[in-house]
């Protein structure tokens, strides 16, 4: 059904008539031009999709445009502020926690909310808010080292 649709985005308002039953991955990557959310699976298991909504990690490609109505919305593309990076997207970079970077982006953001609620978090801790965020790369280590390393840096401030 076409309807008006308005949202957050990365910070700015979006006002979209569309078909409010479409996809939010594909509604990014096609209609607004954001390709730094991966389509994977389509099926919500690898996470390469995953994006912040309300500060909730989110699998896009599950996820009906209609229903981020009046929510804030933050992409990979969003997450910088100022031309600053997030610090878990530096500690991705200064530990080499990527190797092909299709799945980063929905690391990177899936670390995010985890670490939004859990600043202070364990190694096991990390594994387990990761491990549905698949790599085919196998650089889940390197993954480990730069969260714990961003969960330091931010000393608790996400």
């Amino acid at each position: 059904m076409i309807e008006n649709v308005k949202f957050k985005l990365n910070g700015k308002s979006v006002a979209l008539r569309i078909d409010s039953d479409r996809l939010l991955l594909w509604v990014l990557r096609t209609d607004l031009g954001l390709t730094g959310t991966k389509y994977g699976c389509g099926e919500s298991y690898c996470g390469a999709c995953t994006l912040l909504v309300d500060n909730e990690a989110v699998r896009s490609c599950q996820v009906a445009v209609k229903d981020v109505r009046g929510k804030h919305v933050v992409t990979i593309e969003g997450l910088a502020k100022n031309g600053d990076l997030h610090p878990v997207q530096k500690a991705f970079m200064e530990y080499d926690a990527l190797q092909c970077g299709y799945c980063t982006p929905g690391m990177i953001m899936n670390a995010v909310a985890f670490l939004r609620k859990n600043p202070r978090p364990t190694s096991a801790q990390i594994i387990a808010a990761m491990d549905d965020n698949l790599c085919r790369c196998g650089a889940h280590n390197r993954i480990v080292q730069a969260i714990e390393a961003a969960a330091k840096e931010a000393k608790g401030g996400f």
